[in-house]
């Protein structure tokens, strides 16, 4: 047990320390990150859409959400394992949440890293990531599989 708990000590190390070495190759350090959300959050504050629904939802909280999403935007470029929390529950139950503002967030984002970023390579890595989570949320917030029942479309 001991040999293998080395091991994934060993692994996850090794894992840190290759995305450390990518994330410097883009130009992206934790100063990147703040920036990255301090903007974007700024922005969605600001949004005719997506600013009353987060506003609605954070009001008095913007602060400890931005440090969270630091968090988590340095835990997934860095591959720390330091953002613990539940995406998917935290968005359960958010009054005005549609897949469509998801794409409208998807855009802001995509908005924002042009504008903080001559790199087409760090703009990429954060478009395909910020795509994947927007993509696994909608999924599990908004999906029916009875609507992917071919039955069913028959019918309707």
């Amino acid at each position: 047990m001991t040999e293998e708990l080395v091991a994934r000590a060993a692994h996850r190390a090794e894992m840190t320390e290759r995305a450390a070495a990518e994330m410097a190759r883009l130009g992206v350090d934790p100063a990147f990150i703040d920036r990255l959300v301090e903007t974007f959050y700024s922005r969605i504050r600001a949004h005719e859409a997506l600013g009353p629904v987060f506003e609605a939802r954070l009001a008095d909280r913007w602060p400890e959400h931005l440090s969270k999403m630091k968090s988590f935007w340095s835990s997934v470029a860095f591959k720390t394992g330091a953002y613990g929390g539940k995406p998917v529950q935290a968005h359960l139950g958010v009054e005005g949440t549609s897949p469509e503002l998801f794409q409208q967030w998807l855009a802001l984002f995509g908005e924002t890293l042009n504008d903080l970023t001559e790199n087409p390579e760090a703009r990429a890595w954060f478009m395909a990531t910020a795509e994947r989570i927007a993509r696994s949320l909608v999924l599990a917030l908004f999906y029916n599989p009875a609507l992917d029942d071919p039955e069913r479309r028959a019918d309707s």
